[in-house]
């Protein structure tokens, strides 16, 4: 059974992520670090989907993440071609993204989320030895990310690969999803997890209030202050998981939304961008700025509308990759089988029958009990 406070969190850290991008507010990103959530959170499942399946599980992951891309890159590659991007053999990596694909000048910011994905795809392939390593030493192996990030930020690794990098920055969220599915953040006593995740926290804020980047504090541009933030969050937000959230379910139209940005969580991650650059000659247009809320507010509503309207023409891709039964929106409440057969049709009366028996709902009046002369001598 799923849990629906995951589910919630899970949610939260999309819309948060559409938010941010239109709004450019930092502040949204030290009140809800929502990419190592979004880590943690498939870094847990991951743990599960080995757990049951092995190292299969490594293709059933990918499968279920790739098509939703192949959609994106069916139609934003041949226009990237149109508009001057050199078709070379690196144009296949919008198939497998390893490494970054290639784009145009307008691409390169509206699929600049493609990130995300080449960071996803790279944890999934590293998770069979990942999770072993885990078990058999988990806190060396959980640190190890960490103090990679530390040798690349103080430059004792210079020039590191980038996906090198994005192992420090988020590959410790990932193991503390495999802390999770495991139990261990569960069972850390909170005298222990408390002043740790208050620990890392503090060191977090500092290095972040004292190493601005180019937009002030967005945790985007100071990485070491946001792995150490993030990774206090996830304690937090995770590691003191409810076993469940019954009440989100209790109100119809928030359970639906919950389950529709689950189900099609990477659809709208991968297409709010191009919305967001599509619409930014507005702020020009109409005269809105970032401190112009009426106007931020329905360039929000906007991206949106948008992005909801893609995902009604192209989000049942998600369900066909988990091999669901595709829905034009997920959610929909099944009814339990005594439902379906109470509201199935009465069945007509034998040809012939009349009198009560062929009337609908009549009392049949119960078989009576033989009299001991009836019964078979014993």
């Amino acid at each position: 059974m799923r849990n629906r406070y995951l589910d919630l969190l899970r949610s939260l850290a999309i819309v948060r992520v559409v938010v941010y991008h239109v709004t450019g507010w930092a502040t949204l990103t030290l009140i809800f670090p929502a990419m190592s959530v979004m880590f943690a959170l498939a870094g847990s499942l991951m743990a599960a989907s080995l757990d049951r399946s092995g190292v299969p599980a490594v293709g059933r992951r990918l499968r279920r993440l790739l098509p939703s891309l192949w959609v994106l890159a069916a139609v934003f590659v041949p226009a990237m071609l149109l508009t001057g991007l050199p078709f070379t053999p690196k144009v296949l990596l919008w198939l497998f993204p390893v490494s970054d694909p290639p784009a145009n000048y307008w691409g390169a910011l509206a699929l600049s989320p493609i990130w995300y994905l080449r960071d996803y795809l790279w944890f999934v392939l590293a998770s069979p030895v990942a999770l072993w390593l885990f078990r058999r030493a988990p806190l060396p192996t959980l640190l190890a990310p960490y103090a990679l990030l530390v040798v690349i930020e103080f430059g004792v690794l210079a020039n590191p690969p980038a996906a090198l990098r994005e192992f420090g920055l988020y590959f410790g969220a990932w193991l503390l999803g495999f802390a999770h599915h495991d139990g261990l953040l569960r069972r850390t006593a909170n005298r222990v997890l408390v002043p740790l995740a208050l620990a890392l926290g503090a060191a977090g804020l500092g290095w972040i209030f004292t190493h601005p980047g180019p937009r002030g504090y967005d945790l985007n541009d100071i990485h070491l202050g946001n792995a150490l933030w993030s990774a206090a969050f996830v304690l937090v937000a995770i590691g003191r998981a409810p076993a469940g959230a019954a009440w989100v379910d209790r109100t119809p139209v928030l359970g639906r939304v919950v389950t529709v940005l689950n189900r099609r969580a990477l659809t709208v991650y991968l297409w709010h961008m191009p919305f967001v650059v599509a619409l930014t000659p507005l702020v020009d247009v109409v005269g809105w700025s970032h401190q112009d809320l009426l106007g931020l507010a329905i360039r929000v509503a906007l991206v949106f509308a948008l992005v909801g309207v893609v995902t009604l023409l192209v989000g049942w891709v998600e369900d066909r990759a988990a091999r669901r039964t595709p829905e034009l929106v997920p959610g929909r409440p099944r009814r339990t089988a005594a439902e379906r057969a109470a509201a199935a049709p009465a069945s007509p009366a034998p040809a012939g029958a009349g009198g009560e028996l062929a009337t609908v709902g009549a009392r049949v009046p119960a078989p009576r009990a033989p009299e001991r002369s009836d019964r078979v001598p014993s």
